[in-house]
């Protein structure tokens, strides 16, 4: 690894390690939005699972960027049967016990990673869910992560991105060591991994002060 990139991934690591375990923490001070955005993803993931009529079973899903848990807890432990955390910050993956609650019992693993260097186990899960953590990943770290996630889908299985984007070129937040990219720089990527867009779909009903949100379903 060359130091730059060193640097990038070192300065991400420093600056969520300074962060509090809460979910205001975990949304930089917008604790608020949470229940919108819960509600959009599980509008948007249902049509896809075997519940809403689509095809993607729900035994085991991977909850990337996981944090002390919000999506586990709020969007995935109420579908599926068990879910993986993969999480930088072991700091976070401890307070998840205590804020998942009761239904820590379902959450089987939890890997303390970056993104860059976690490999799935292959053929494992039903959804992978990436949401606002890909900035985190340099492009072709993006594009590798994105195929190993491939390989870890079941049959059926699909990967399903959450992402702030940008309208013009992408945007380098140096608080925090990640990139928001352009719509059509989000796109490039996941084509360049060889993964196709099943559906992409702008969440709806948060603040206008905030980067527009994007969804995509992906195999």
């Amino acid at each position: 690894m060359d130091q730059g990139t060193e640097k990038f991934y070192g300065d991400a690591k420093k600056h969520w390690e300074s962060i509090p375990p809460t979910v205001d923490g975990m949304l930089g001070g917008f604790a608020k939005i949470s229940p919108t955005d819960i509600n959009g993803s599980r509008e948007f993931i249902r049509p896809f699972i075997t519940m809403g009529g689509g095809e993607t079973e729900t035994n085991r899903a991977l909850d990337c960027g996981a944090g002390i848990g919000r999506i586990t807890k709020r969007l995935l432990l109420p579908i599926f049967k068990e879910v993986d955390m993969v999480e930088l910050s072991q700091n976070f993956l401890d307070q998840a016990p205590a804020f998942i609650g009761e239904e820590f019992s379902r959450v089987k693993n939890r890997f303390c990673s970056g993104l860059q260097d976690f490999c799935p186990a292959e053929g494992h899960y039903n959804v992978i869910w990436c949401q606002w953590v890909l900035g985190h990943l340099k492009d072709d770290d993006l594009i590798n992560f994105f195929q190993r996630c491939q390989k870890g889908l079941s049959e059926n299985g699909l990967i399903f991105v959450k992402e702030n984007v940008t309208s013009d070129e992408r945007e380098f937040d140096s608080e925090d060591s990640s990139y928001t990219r352009s719509l059509d720089n989000l796109r490039s990527l996941i084509e360049k991994a060889g993964l196709k867009i099943l559906l992409d779909r702008k969440q709806k009903g948060f603040p206008k002060s905030l980067y527009n949100v994007y969804m995509f379903a992906l195999w």
